[in-house]
């Protein structure tokens, strides 16, 4: 078997007591193939008898034994027979590519006018379009940096965190009155004094507003 195991080192062994599959897969996108499903007929009846046998019969060293005829029944000259029966089978499914050896899918990862697999000889469409698409993306990195999305921005905090003196909601600079509460902020208190129930401009002294009467 010595001149299978290239093959079959990427496989999965699906194998039970009822009889044997194996699925392979290629080694470059792990599409798989699963092979037919071959009935365990030869001395599994023996075996499995036996390993009742020592299963029932009552001592810790005989249900270590019944493990070792099951693995029996499972493995063997049977698996082994049927393992590389499943390799010929399955090398119909793959391509084994020259340059690296590994064994891959046709219908996605082999060159067919190389004679390759697309790692040694990729596709000259695809590498084009994949090219491009890494070059665009590049491109719409780069000009996006060269955009100036910050120029608006007050790094320097020159403004200052304007905040409702009530509430302490964020106000933008400049604005008169809080919308959270009504209260007038800060700039608004120390340039001109309102009404803090119809917004009415009252003088500093004032109690009441002119407009609504209400008390300040």
């Amino acid at each position: 078997m010595s001149n299978l195991i290239q093959f079959v080192a990427n496989h999965d062994d699906l194998s039970t007591d009822k009889g044997f599959q194996f699925k392979f897969y290629c080694d470059k996108c792990r599409n798989g193939h699963m092979s037919r499903f071959h009935p365990n007929s030869i001395g599994i009846a023996g075996e499995l008898m036996r390993a009742a046998g020592s299963l029932f019969g009552g001592s810790f060293y005989d249900a270590g034994n019944a493990a070792y005829h099951v693995q029996r029944a499972i493995g063997g000259k049977a698996h082994d027979a049927a393992l590389e029966k499943a390799v010929q089978e399955g090398k119909a499914y793959f391509k084994q590519c020259t340059r690296c050896g590994h064994w891959v899918c046709p219908d996605v990862c082999w060159n067919h006018s190389a004679g390759l697999c697309e790692t040694c000889a990729p596709d000259e469409q695809e590498e084009l379009s994949a090219q491009q698409r890494q070059a665009a993306s590049e491109q719409i990195r780069n000009k996006t940096r060269q955009q100036d999305y910050t120029q608006e921005l007050d790094f320097l905090n020159k403004g200052g965190l304007v905040q409702c003196p009530n509430c302490q909601a964020k106000l933008s600079p400049g604005q008169k009155f809080c919308a959270q509460c009504g209260t007038p902020s800060a700039i608004a208190q120390g340039k001109e004094k309102f009404c803090v129930s119809c917004g009415t401009t009252m003088k500093h002294d004032q109690r009441f507003c002119a407009e609504c009467g209400s008390k300040q």
